[in-house]
């Protein structure tokens, strides 16, 4: 790939990923449903390692991570390091068993989804001592929140791999 076209990719990629942290840090607080607010960064981060390998799921995991802790306030790291190791465990798998599909994209989410739902009670749980019962249903419904809008990124994910894959090995555009 060129110089020029893997620096617009990366330009274009990081927009994505500004414009998930926007929604999910600025405008999604105040569209609250029976008081939740979805998390979206995961799913960007699996559909990039889905759809176009373990390298730029991996580089989105960490990226979409930091934002992730950010907005989130999260212990500092633990978003960061979960969707960047899950950007390359879905990124290896798209490169090696699974199908680039929507619906190997859909079943990741959910996975990425439960796992940070689970890593968000441990605390909660652990240390806190809350019951486990009644955070596990806002889990449930939080991710199936989540999940309304892995479609719309879906979309933007396999309109930026698509893009990336019409480049020729020589390096020019198909």
């Amino acid at each position: 790939m060129k110089k020029h076209t893997l620096l617009f990719s990366v330009v274009l990629h990081a927009l994505l990923l500004i414009a998930v942290y926007i929604f999910q840090s600025m405008i999604f607080p105040y569209l609250r449903l029976t008081g939740l607010t979805p998390l979206i960064l995961p799913i960007v981060s699996t559909g990039v390692a889905v759809y176009e390998g373990r390298d730029a799921g991996g580089i989105m995991g960490l990226f979409a991570g930091i934002f992730c802790d950010v907005s989130l306030n999260e212990p500092v790291g633990a978003f960061t390091v979960l969707l960047t190791v899950l950007g390359l465990v879905a990124g290896a798998l798209a490169d090696t068993i699974i199908a680039r599909s929507f619906a190997t994209y859909f079943l990741s989410c959910i996975a990425a989804l439960i796992i940070s739902a689970l890593m968000q009670m441990f605390p909660l749980v652990f240390l806190q001592g809350i019951p486990i019962q009644p955070l596990t249903s806002t889990a449930i419904r939080q991710t199936i929140y989540s999940l309304l809008f892995s479609l719309p990124i879906w979309f933007f994910v396999q309109a930026l791999g698509k893009r990336a894959q019409r480049v020729s090995p020589s390096g020019r555009p198909l």
